[in-house]
């Protein structure tokens, strides 16, 4: 028994299409696409070699090519939480941060921070309003929001 080749093609689209399906990942469409194209290319009774060439080629035009702009767009709508949600930020400086003195606290929406600044030499006076760059572990990575608005301007 021959078995269609078409039909090696179908099913293992199918098998993509249901892998994709469960996982919602991005992770088997690109040579779901692949395979579709191949399966096109057997119903016309291309040779074998020819159907899997396009396959891999197929397939790796829409990885590299497809994919970043479709996770860019599937991670457009994930919302930052908890301490993420800090970054980019606007606080208060509660406590004269100094990185060599291990001091420095500020407010964010009326939550009381332990800060420190990128550079080791930076001091910030208290009542400065700086910029949330980092969070590391219990501690918020500040910029000092003057300092920004100088380099924007």
């Amino acid at each position: 028994m021959d078995l269609n080749p078409a039909v090696l093609w179908l099913g293992l689209l199918i098998v993509f299409l249901v892998i994709e399906a469960i996982t919602l990942g991005l992770t088997t469409i690109w040579f779901a696409g692949g395979t579709l194209v191949s399966f096109l290319t057997a119903l016309f009774h291309a040779p074998v070699p020819v159907q899997i060439a396009l396959f891999f080629v197929v397939s790796l035009i829409l990885l590299f090519f497809t994919r970043p702009v479709a996770v860019r767009f599937m991670n457009q709508k994930t919302e930052r939480t908890n301490v993420d949600s800090l970054l980019g930020e606007k606080a208060l400086v509660t406590e004269t941060i100094e990185n060599l003195k291990g001091t420095g606290r500020v407010k964010v929406r009326g939550v009381d921070w332990t800060a420190r600044t990128q550079q080791d030499g930076k001091v910030i006076a208290v009542d400065t309003v700086v910029t949330v760059r980092k969070v590391q572990g219990v501690k918020l990575i500040v910029e000092d929001s003057c300092a920004d608005e100088k380099s924007e301007g």
